[in-house]
């Protein structure tokens, strides 16, 4: 396993702990690596009204980006699934938002699979413009 996935590993189970899950139970962390170098952690933050419930991508994001990081290279999300966890369609928008183009998706049993932007979220919204 390379250095960063490692890190991002480390970062991201010990933010997982940190979630605030008491109407599911189903904690989920994530780190994600700004261009700086700082990697920026985030735990799934519930409400009691689901709709505001927020996930560990987007809160390690935000705080990257509420930060000054201008760039992200790489997120690790991990869950207790069977099979390494898949985000929701808003953080993988989310993703793209910021053009996060390495992910790697984890389970607690150490399973770990690599995927890019385009792979998890084709064809996603971008303000950039298209050449037809």
């Amino acid at each position: 396993m390379s250095n960063l996935k490692e890190l991002l590993l480390k970062n991201a189970i010990e933010a997982r702990e940190k979630a605030y899950t008491p109407y599911s139970g189903f904690k989920v962390g994530a780190a994600v690596l700004g261009e700086s170098g700082k990697i920026y952690q985030g735990a799934n933050i519930e409400n009691a009204s689901y709709g505001l419930t927020i996930c560990a991508e987007r809160v390690a994001i935000t705080k990257a980006i509420s930060e000054g990081e201008k760039r992200l290279k790489a997120i690790l999300v991990i869950g207790d699934t069977a099979k390494p966890i898949s985000p929701c369609g808003a953080c993988r928008q989310f993703m793209a938002e910021f053009k996060i183009k390495t992910i790697y998706l984890a389970n607690l049993a150490g399973d770990i699979k690599e995927f890019t932007l385009e792979q998890i979220l084709p064809y996603y919204f971008t303000l950039e413009k298209e050449e037809n």
